[in-house]
C-alpha cells in the first residue's frame, strides 16, 4: 500500500512528463497546427480574396511514348508518368477504361493534370493545371489519397502515404495534449469550478452542433 508521500512523488513525477510533453508536441505541431486553422478559414469563406486566386490552365500538349509495361493499370499509367516526367497521386476517372486507352489524372496540391494515351498510336495527350501556393495549401487540408465515395481506391504515392501518416500523428498528438491538459487542470484544485464550467460548456456545444447535424434534415 502507497503512503501519502510515494502517491505525492507519484503524482509530481506525473505531472512533470505530462508537461514535458505536452510543451515539445505542441512545439512539433506548431506549424502543422497553422497550417489547417489557415486552410480552415479559407475553407469556410471562399469569397476572401485569398480563396479566390485563380488557377492557371496550360494549353493541352501530346508526346510520343513507349509502349507502357506491367500487367495492372496503375503499372502502366505509372511508366507513362516517368516518359512524361510527371509526378503525383494516380486518380481513376469514373467508369472502364475504353479499349485501346489508358485515361486517368494526375492528383497534387500544386499541380494537377489528366492524361489521356493512346495505346494504338502510342501518344499521350496533357491537360496540366498551375495551382496557386493558396489553393495547394487549400488542397492540402483534405489531400489524402483517397475518394470518400469509392473506398476501394487506394495510395500509390509515397508522400501521400507520408502526409497521410502525418496527419494522423498530429491527430494522435492533440488527443495526448487534451487529455494532458486535463490532468494538468485537475491538479489545479483551487480552480476546478472554474474549469468544470469550461469543460461542460465545451461538451455542450459541440454535442449540439453534433446532435443538431445528425438530426438535421
Amino acid at each position: 500500500m502507497h503512503s501519502p508521500s510515494s502517491r505525492s512523488r507519484l503524482g509530481a513525477g506525473v505531472e512533470a512528463w505530462n508537461r514535458r510533453i505536452h510543451y515539445y508536441l505542441g512545439l512539433y505541431f506548431l506549424l502543422f497546427l497553422w497550417l489547417f486553422s489557415f486552410t480552415g478559414l479559407l475553407l469556410n469563406h471562399p469569397r476572401w480574396a485569398l480563396s479566390r486566386i485563380p488557377n492557371e490552365s496550360n494549353p493541352p500538349y501530346e508526346r510520343a511514348i513507349d509502349t507502357p509495361p506491367g500487367n495492372t493499370d496503375i503499372e502502366r499509367a505509372r511508366d507513362v508518368m516517368r516518359q512524361l516526367g510527371l509526378s503525383g497521386e494516380v486518380d481513376w476517372p469514373q467508369g472502364l477504361q475504353p479499349q485501346g486507352r489508358l485515361d486517368f489524372n494526375i492528383a497534387y496540391p500544386k499541380h494537377a493534370a489528366q492524361i489521356r494515351v493512346d495505346l494504338v498510336d502510342k501518344r499521350a495527350t496533357v491537360q496540366q493545371v498551375d495551382r496557386s501556393i493558396w489553393s495547394a495549401l487549400r488542397i492540402a487540408h483534405t489531400f489524402s489519397g483517397s475518394r470518400y465515395n469509392n473506398p476501394t481506391t487506394s495510395r500509390d504515392w509515397m508522400l501521400t502515404s507520408l502526409w497521410v501518416f502525418a496527419m494522423d500523428a498530429f491527430a494522435a498528438g492533440l488527443l495526448v495534449m487534451v487529455f494532458g491538459s486535463y490532468f494538468m487542470w485537475y491538479r489545479l484544485k483551487a480552480r476546478r469550478t472554474l474549469g468544470w464550467v469550461v469543460l461542460g460548456t465545451g461538451f455542450l456545444t459541440c454535442a449540439l452542433f453534433v446532435l443538431g447535424l445528425g438530426w438535421s434534415g
